[in-house]
């Protein structure tokens, strides 16, 4: 009897629906309280906020993502997530 492995599965701040982590993209706040930055491996140390590698969430998502970083993300960040999400998307 095999025993199946627990998929982790995160809420997206833009629709809040769950789904398994790796479906998800990251935003992390780096641990000086002031960087923000995608994170593609999802190990990186501070506190992360998830979101679907959807247009409709990240427009949905802009205030929330403040909100849950506590701080405000300068708009390099939003625009390294729209690459994200099209080159995801194709």
């Amino acid at each position: 009897m095999a025993v199946q492995k627990k998929i982790p599965e995160r809420r997206c701040v833009g629709c809040s629906e769950k789904k398994p982590k790796r479906e998800l993209i990251r935003v992390v706040r780096l641990p000086d309280g002031n960087t923000v930055e995608l994170d593609a491996t999802g190990k990186k140390s501070g506190r992360g906020a998830y979101i679907c590698p959807s247009k409709a969430c990240l427009k949905r998502a802009r205030k929330r993502l403040e909100a849950n970083l506590e701080c405000p993300i300068p708009d390099e960040v939003f625009e390294k997530l729209e690459e994200e999400i099209e080159k995801i998307n194709g």
